[in-house]
């Protein structure tokens, strides 16, 4: 299931009306609020979150396991019970290129990408679970490793509001940086629009994943970029490079989405080849939705990783 298939859709948060919260934190913050409030609404009530489990309470249960931050934002009792001492460390690697400032219709992907990120990053630090960074461009432009302490979760939003920026965006870079300087396993969550050549992107993940990390991809795309939603001839410019081509919409509107689902099928591929989950996303998709998706494919691999132990913890 994606979040395109969810139902609570139209509870959550317009991601224009999102972007009206300057503050990143707090944006963030709306997200994981509007989250709890919809999935309280929606069938799915029961739901477990890496090393968390929670589920409504019933009459009888022990109540020194309400989880009372989510009574303080939902008004509903609910009961978190603990799997496992060992918190997740997570590094996200965020692309901050130019090519992320496009917007159709008011939201750009940097700002989408920015706000899926808080949102994980906030959602995981109230966990307990170390959080890293690494932004970038056509080079590596900032690392944070992964850590849980007063203060660093505020120094994450601030590299994440920084301006897109750069003459071209390169994937290869970066995750070598991380194969590099990131030792110990943990989930590595990369959020891209992925509008770049693939080539040496395979052998980039597999190190990665032969390192025992593993990995979920986020593809931002903005709507106009999926359907060529142009009525009439456009000047169009590369926002990374600067060069400008005079188009017919109408003329190449076939090619162009047949050549662009070619290159998303190649990035599903590939995640699929490497165990990695693959979230597309469009800006005008709410937020919730992705986290939705993100706690969902967690619990999945914990209970992929039970069976394969044969049930021990």
């Amino acid at each position: 299931m994606t979040a395109s298939t969810t139902n609570p859709a139209t509870k959550f948060i317009d991601p224009k009306a999102l972007m009206n919260i300057r503050n990143l934190e707090l944006r963030a913050r709306a997200v994981v609020e509007g989250f709890w409030s919809g999935i309280h609404r929606s069938p799915y009530h029961g739901f477990s979150v890496e090393f968390t489990e929670y589920r409504q309470y019933t009459p009888g249960d022990d109540p020194r396991y309400v989880d009372w931050r989510v009574f303080g934002r939902s008004d509903r009792f609910y009961i978190k019970k603990f799997e496992d001492e060992t918190n997740l460390r997570c590094h996200l690697i965020v692309d901050q290129s130019r090519s992320m400032d496009f917007a159709s219709a008011g939201v750009t992907k940097a700002q989408y990408a920015a706000t899926l990120s808080a949102t994980l990053a906030w959602f995981l630090h109230q966990q307990g679970d170390a959080i890293g960074l690494l932004s970038f461009d056509a080079g590596v432009r900032e690392y944070l490793p992964a850590r849980h302490r007063p203060g660093h979760l505020r120094h994450l939003m601030l590299a994440l509001e920084q301006p897109a920026g750069g003459t071209a965006t390169d994937l290869v870079t970066p995750l070598r940086r991380v194969a590099e300087i990131v030792r110990k396993r943990g989930l590595l969550v990369l959020v891209s629009d992925f509008l770049t050549p693939l080539e040496n992107l395979d052998r980039c993940l597999t190190t990665l994943a032969a390192a025992g990390h593993e990995l979920t991809v986020f593809q931002v795309l903005d709507p106009a970029e999926l359907n060529f939603g142009f009525d009439q001839p456009t000047l169009f410019e590369d926002l990374e490079s600067g060069r400008t081509l005079f188009v017919d919409p109408q003329a190449v509107r076939t090619s162009y989405i047949q050549k662009l689902e070619a290159h998303c099928q190649a990035v599903r591929d590939l995640c699929q080849k490497l165990g990695a989950h693959c979230h597309r996303l469009t800006t005008d998709q709410p937020l919730e939705l992705a986290l939705f998706d993100f706690l969902r494919e967690r619990t999945q691999r914990r209970h992929v990783a039970r069976a394969r132990n044969g049930g021990s913890r």
